[in-house]
């Protein structure tokens, strides 16, 4: 199961109003694109790498765009944990437990 953080929709909406400045249309499609790419992870969640500057092995990425989909494995489950920027410091990423 994939659960998105509360923190993860956060980031998601401030990424569309952003794209949405200049685009409603890219903003719709960038954030559709971001919430289908993590379905994936149901079936295949270790298909991402270990997010570096952490080093845990249950909190890994996935990559679309400019935005890395960090993610955290907790039993069966999937936690969207943050979607960030791939220039943007992931120091105040925390699990989500």
């Amino acid at each position: 199961m994939v659960i998105w953080t509360e923190a993860a929709k956060a980031d998601l909406g401030g990424i569309y109003d952003f794209i949405a400045h200049d685009s409603r249309f890219y903003a719709k499609k960038v954030a559709q694109e971001i919430t289908e790419k993590t379905d994936i992870l149901e079936s295949h969640p270790f298909i991402g790498r270990v997010v570096a500057e952490i080093g845990d092995e249950n909190i890994r990425e996935i990559s679309l765009y400019a935005y890395r989909i960090i993610y955290q494995l907790i039993d069966e489950q999937v936690f969207i944990l943050a979607i960030a920027h791939k220039r943007q410091n992931l120091k105040n990423i925390t699990a989500s437990t």
